[in-house]
């Protein structure tokens, strides 16, 4: 059971079961926009469990009838406060503005643990910039995906550009980036942006957290290092991702793991897993 005390967020409601935490972006009446406390708390919430190791995979859904609206306006405006000073540290301060929204869904990829999102909606704008960041996307058939920042007079800024060409193709991501058009839930089947389209939102959820459930009954190491795996070879070339990988499992390839999942099929029951370390400092 995890000590982590998630009671006081603004903008999300944390539970963990059974190994797997469920983030819920819970601003519904407000379209789950992304106000100045949503940058916040969700790299700290993912990072918490990551460094507790409370969960071996995250589930991350919203309330409401969309998913989330993207970026709120009270971000844009704070954003537009700063447009002031000397242009150099203006350009600078804006600079460390953007990496610091970056950081929010860098989280995402930088854990250990699997991220799965379950998305019904709207997935608008900056909650395309963090579904990007994501293992794994699933959606129900009202849901549809918009780059909206281009209508917005800017250019997408965290995430989006950098992430989606490695996930659908290069000509479609700069249609939808160049026009700001809404992508429909077959599209995004079609071209691989989701796994999976579900009727509704329920029927969603539930089957995203069975294969949430899957995950978690593996050994939590295996599952790191896929993601790690994963993660690094998408960024390198095949010959310097054979190299990390055969340099990764001279040390984490340890047979208790191995031995577990051998015993438990021969025996018929469900594998148990020591979890992963916590992540303590080391000083």
């Amino acid at each position: 059971m995890s000590d982590l005390d998630f009671s006081s967020l603004e903008t999300l409601e944390v539970s963990i079961e059974q190994h797997i935490a469920h983030i819920q972006l819970c601003r519904p009446a407000a379209l789950n926009s992304m106000i100045p406390a949503f940058w916040r708390e969700l790299p700290k919430v993912v990072r918490q469990i990551d460094q507790d190791a409370s969960a071996r995979v995250i589930v991350i859904s919203s309330q409401g009838k969309h998913f989330s609206a993207g970026m709120d306006l009270a971000v844009f405006t704070q954003i537009g406060k700063s447009f002031t000073g000397e242009p150099a540290r203006r350009a600078e301060r804006m600079r460390r503005m953007v990496l610091e929204l970056q950081d929010s869904f860098n989280a995402l990829e930088e854990i250990r643990i699997p991220v799965l999102v379950a998305m019904q909606g709207g997935v608008i704008g900056g909650a395309v910039d963090m579904i990007s960041a994501a293992d794994c996307r699933y959606c129900s058939e009202d849901a549809f995906f918009t780059i909206k920042e281009t209508e917005l007079g800017m250019t997408a800024d965290v995430g989006t550009l950098q992430r989606l060409p490695h996930l659908i193709p290069q000509g479609l991501v700069r249609e939808l980036a160049f026009t700001g058009r809404n992508m429909a839930a077959a599209e995004a089947k079609d071209c691989g942006l989701v796994n999976q389209v579900f009727s509704d939102q329920d029927t969603m959820l539930k089957a995203v957290m069975a294969i949430a459930h899957k995950i978690a009954l593996n050994s939590p190491m295996a599952v790191a290092g896929c993601k790690e795996m994963l993660n690094y070879t998408r960024d390198h070339s095949v010959n310097d991702s054979l190299n990390y990988m055969a340099t990764w499992q001279a040390g984490m390839f340890q047979m208790p793991d191995v031995q577990e999942a051998m015993a438990s099929g021969q025996q018929k029951r469900l594998p148990e897993y020591a979890p992963l370390h916590k992540k303590t400092p080391n000083m």
